[in-house]
């Protein structure tokens, strides 16, 4: 059986242009375009799986949908955790049975990403209502080759998921918004 076992760290991006050349210099290409992501976060009352560390995630990615949950995660140089994830034929009747199961949606967060690849790991480039991020993701050793290639030394590794980095952003910036969505953190700025 393959590996559930999921290491990755992000990084912030400052040019979305550089990056893309820097990717393709370094042998990377283009797996999928600019794509909406929509990706709903599932809970039980009282925050269990929070409580637990771990994430139930209803992904829609396109036209696809999948379903993930994560546990066990370690952090070092690298981001680790266990992941299990397939696909889903629809996505409004996996909410359905979810929420028929005591889940709730506990949050929400978009982006439009792009994912890049090597054949030997992933790098995958998110532009988020709270700024660009790319996360690289394979082998410890092949991640840290793939930042140097691109320019980014370790201690601009980020081991945060996206919600950390939400809720930072929002003590940072006073921001009423509830959740990272494009129309939700819009339409706070007014």
């Amino acid at each position: 059986m393959a590996s559930n076992q999921e290491v990755e760290v992000k990084f912030r991006v400052g040019s979305l242009r550089a990056l893309d050349r820097k990717l393709r210099a370094a042998g990377f290409h283009k797996q999928t375009p600019r794509t909406l992501e929509v990706n709903t976060l599932y809970d039980l009352p009282g925050a269990q799986l929070r409580k637990r560390k771990e994430l139930l995630r209803l992904r829609q990615y396109g036209r696809e949908w999948k379903v993930a949950h994560k546990s066990g995660t370690r952090t070092g140089r690298h981001s680790s955790r266990q992941e299990l994830e397939t696909e889903v034929g629809n996505g409004k009747v996996m909410e359905a049975i979810l929420r028929s199961l005591g889940y709730e949606p506990s949050f929400r967060y978009e982006k439009f990403r792009t994912e890049w690849s090597d054949r030997k790991g992933e790098v995958v480039v998110d532009e988020t209502p709270v700024g660009n991020f790319a996360e690289i993701e394979g082998s410890p050793r092949w991640i840290d080759e793939t930042a140097r290639k691109l320019g980014v030394s370790r201690d601009q590794y980020i081991m945060k998921n996206y919600a950390t980095l939400f809720n930072e952003w929002r003590r940072q910036t006073n921001s009423p918004a509830e959740e990272m969505t494009f129309r939700a953190i819009r339409n706070k700025k007014r």
